[in-house]
C-alpha cells in the first residue's frame, strides 16, 4: 500500500519547524528516522497533510556534556549511541540499550527523540531513559521548557506535546561511578518490540533508587522511589516480587501471566544490576 498524497516540509532552523506545527488547520506529522512513521504512511494508519522533515536542524543533533548531565539532540540515532559518538554519562546503560533495539539497519536511522515520541510502550527509549531519570526538553513558541521523561509520555502513543511543540532533546543525568544498572527485555525472537520490560538503578551517591516497569500497554510504571518493592531497603537483593505484582493488579493487569512476565523481567533487570 502507498500512502496518501501530503505536502512536505524540511525546515533548516527550530524556530521555523515550531511555527509549522503550529499552524492547527493542518494535520502534521514530524519525521525524523522515519522507521516507526514510515510503515505507519505506507499502511495509511496516518494520514498526514504535511510531512515536516526535522533532519536539517542541527540544533537537533547536538550532543553537549555538562558538568552533572548531557544533552543529547532528539535527531541522535541509536547507532551514534552504541557505536560511541554519544560520551558515556551513565556507565555504558544507554550503549547497552540502544544495541538491543529492532536490527542494525533500524538503529542507523532511527533517533532517540522519534522512539520517544512515538511513545510505544513496548519501545526500549520510553522505559530506559525514565529508569535512567531523564528529562525531555521541549521547544514551543515560548522557549523551552524540561519534563521528567514519564511526565512527557502519557499513554501509548501519546506524549504531551501540543500544536507548535516539538521534542528538541533529552537531557541524561551522569550516573555515578557505582551506579547498579539492570535491563531486561522479553521478546520472541530478535529485533522485535518486547512484551516486557523491566528497569533498575540504584546510584546511592546520588540518593537515586529508581525501577520501571514497562510494555504494559500503556505508558511505563515507574517508582522513583523504588523501595517500594524492595521491602523499603535499598539492598537489591530483597527486591519483592509480590509487591511488584500488586502494583500491576492496581494499574488494571488483571491477567496473572502478564503480571508474572513482567515482575520476571524487573526481577532479572534486578539480578543484572546486582550482578549476579
Amino acid at each position: 500500500m502507498k500512502p496518501v498524497n501530503f505536502a512536505y516540509e524540511r525546515p533548516k532552523q527550530v524556530a521555523d519547524a515550531v511555527s509549522l506545527l503550529a499552524d492547527e488547520s493542518v494535520h502534521s506529522k514530524v519525521m525524523a528516522g522515519g522507521q516507526s512513521l514510515g510503515p505507519m504512511l505506507n499502511m495509511r494508519l496516518v494520514q498526514p497533510d504535511v510531512i515536516i522533515d526535522i533532519t536539517a536542524l542541527a540544533e537537533l543533533k547536538r550532543i553537549d556534556r555538562q558538568k552533572d548531565h548531557l544533552v543529547v539532540g532528539a535527531c541522535v540515532t541509536h547507532a551514534d549511541i552504541e557505536d560511541g559518538r554519544v560520551p558515556d554519562v551513565t556507565n555504558g546503560a544507554m550503549r547497552g540499550v540502544a544495541s538491543g533495539i529492532a536490527y542494525r539497519a533500524v538503529r542507523n536511522r532511527g533517533t532517540i527523540g522519534g522512539s520517544l515520541t512515538n511513545a510505544d510502550p513496548s519501545a526500549d527509549w520510553v522505559s530506559a531513559l525514565a529508569a535512567l531519570g531523564a528529562e525531555a526538553i521541549v521547544r514551543g513558541a515560548n522557549g523551552a521548557q524540561a519534563m521528567a521523561v514519564e511526565s512527557y509520555v502519557t499513554g501509548a502513543l501519546e506524549t504531551v506535546l501540543g500544536p507548535g511543540e516539538l521534542l528538541e532533546a533529552i537531557r541524561v543525568p551522569t550516573l555515578s561511578s557505582s551506579a547498579q544498572w539492570g535491563y531486561y527485555k522479553v521478546c520472541r525472537k530478535t529485533g522485535e518490540y518486547a512484551h516486557a520490560i523491566g528497569a533498575v538503578l540504584l546510584d546511592r551517591s546520588r540518593n537515586v533508587f529508581r525501577a520501571v516497569i514497562g510494555a504494559t500497554e500503556r505508558k511505563p510504571l515507574v517508582l522513583t522511589d523504588a523501595r517500594a518493592v524492595f521491602g523499603g531497603t535499598y539492598n537489591l537483593a530483597n527486591f519483592d516480587q509480590n509487591a511488584a505484582d500488586a502494583m500491576l493488579q492496581t494499574l488494571g493487569m488483571t491477567d496473572a501471566l502478564d503480571r508474572q512476565i513482567h515482575t520476571v523481567a524487573l526481577s532479572r533487570a534486578v539480578r543484572q544490576a546486582a550482578g549476579s
